[in-house]
């Protein structure tokens, strides 16, 4: 591997680290918020303290799916005159809206992050949507601005990031391309600023490979769209049919869901190149609002709740993905990893009073020194994993350099048998010593962290790495992700 401290691809956004929260399962209710003894919802304190140590950039909001059935007017008030719904989409229970808006931005505040609030085009009206983000930003004297200090709140929250409407093309109202993107236009223009706040306007983008909603979109209501939002999940196998287990998997479950997580490279390139046709200025973010591993709920679990055990395979395909985001820095702006807490590929699993955080949560933590630091340009010789017939590359790498002018080198090795040793040249730099050094690996593919066990897979000091005649020389293990700190 060679790196370039000249070359740049450009900074890592802190929002590709974003996170999700979806009325889905346990991750509002059970997940963030839990019940007090007189039996309202209150914040997870502890939850709350292991996000915050992890850094949120943003959390998206209230879906999802979700978001394309909620009525905002119902999540506000006194909560014992809030209404009741059914919620169809995951599992058929009763949302009760005890969270809503005003509970939603206590959250934000206390995880000192950046609020996303998705708005309601599938079953919702204009109206509902521009009455919304009045309550949540006009400044002055308003009807929205009265009725928010009717319950409680002067100010207002100054949420900038609103996505207008969820994959409009399934759950969001089964719509064609052609249909959203003058649906769009409509819902969009009535966003309008209030005081120093300006929308950035986030349409629904495609679902992995489609390449004609994006182009339909763009061409029809690019000049509009300030961020378009991709959905992609690494299923090992179909959405109709079996889509894999999180933990009870041989290696050519592993081996499929590591090219799954690589095909993220191909899409994003692939989507990148069509809005370049009609953005070539690159205003518009390409954002990829849901992605991360689905596998089959566990055995027991309440249907349609989506919850998932979390183990080091899911840490390594995220680390690939986040390699692949910081490819791809001048186009790919912000993203949601689904979700946060309790669902699908989550930081945090809570069972009652007892917390654990997920492999995925310290891979996360073994990419904050990358966040926000200039992502230095390398070449990389991989090597090869051969699996079901094929192969991929063996080793995905990041390197940047902060502000402080420290070089921070992750190496993931998804090859789960063989060791592979990794010989770092840097370029015009002469002396560099190694400041810190972490791995996150297991002997088992399957390794992950219990209620019973909540530590057995956490990050380590790695003592795999020199240098030697001028090269950082890192003996990378199996199946394994390393970051190493340099000054």
């Amino acid at each position: 591997m060679t790196v370039n401290p000249e070359e740049s691809n450009g900074t890592i956004s802190s929002h590709l680290y974003g996170h999700f929260a979806e009325h889905l399962g346990r991750g509002i209710y059970d997940g963030f918020w839990k019940k007090d003894a007189a039996g309202d919802y209150i914040i997870r304190d502890d939850v709350v303290a292991a996000m915050k140590e992890l850094g949120v950039p943003n959390l998206r909001w209230p879906g999802g799916c979700f978001a394309d059935y909620y009525f905002w007017e119902h999540g506000i008030g006194p909560k014992e005159d809030r209404p009741s719904v059914v919620n169809n989409l995951w599992g058929g229970v009763t949302e009760d809206n005890s969270v809503g808006t005003h509970e939603f931005m206590d959250l934000v505040a206390e995880l000192e992050t950046e609020p996303i609030v998705v708005g309601n085009v599938g079953s919702g009206t204009v109206e509902d949507m521009a009455n919304w983000w009045q309550y949540l930003n006009h400044p002055g004297e308003s009807p929205m601005s009265k009725l928010r200090a009717e319950n409680g709140r002067e100010e207002p929250w100054n949420v900038h990031f609103f996505g207008v409407g969820n994959e409009s093309w399934g759950c969001g109202g089964s719509m064609r391309p052609e249909y959203y993107a003058d649906l769009y236009r409509r819902f969009s223009t009535f966003l309008h600023a209030y005081g120093d706040v300006k929308p950035f306007r986030i349409a629904t983008g495609p679902a992995e490979d489609d390449y004609n909603w994006t182009e339909v979109v763009m061409e029809r209501a690019g000049d509009m769209i300030d961020g378009i939002d991709l959905h992609y999940y690494t299923l090992d196998g179909s959405w109709s049919t079996h889509k894999g287990q999180a933990v009870n998997f041989d290696e050519g479950g592993w081996f499929r869901l590591m090219k799954r997580a690589m095909f993220m490279d191909e899409l994003l390139t692939n989507h990148s190149a069509i809005m370049d046709e009609y953005d070539p200025e690159k205003r518009v973010w390409l954002i990829v609002g849901e992605w991360g591993t689905w596998h089959e709920q566990e055995e027991g679990s309440h249907p349609g709740f989506l919850y998932q055990q979390n183990t080091l395979r899911d840490a390594l395909t995220a680390s690939v993905t986040l390699d692949i985001f910081h490819q791809h820095l001048d186009r790919v702006k912000m993203a949601n990893i689904a979700q946060t807490i309790n669902v699908l590929q989550a930081m945090i699993l809570t069972d009652g009073e007892r917390m654990l955080r997920t492999p995925t949560y310290h891979t996360f933590d073994l990419y904050k020194p990358h966040r926000e630091a200039t992502a230095l340009a390398f070449e990389l010789e991989a090597g090869e994993y051969a699996g079901e017939g094929e192969t991929l590359p063996a080793v995905s790498a990041t390197v940047s350099k902060n502000e402080e002018g420290r070089i921070h080198v992750s190496l993931t090795n998804i090859d789960p048998n063989e060791a592979r040793t990794v010989e770092v040249s840097f370029d015009g730099i002469k002396k560099l010593k190694i400041k810190s050094a972490r791995i996150l690996t297991a002997e088992e593919m399957n390794a992950r962290n219990t209620f019973d066990a909540p530590d057995a897979l956490v990050p380590t000091e790695f003592e795999g790495a020199k240098f030697a005649k001028g090269k950082l020389v890192v003996s990378l293990p199996a199946k394994s992700l390393v970051t190493i700190g340099l000054e």
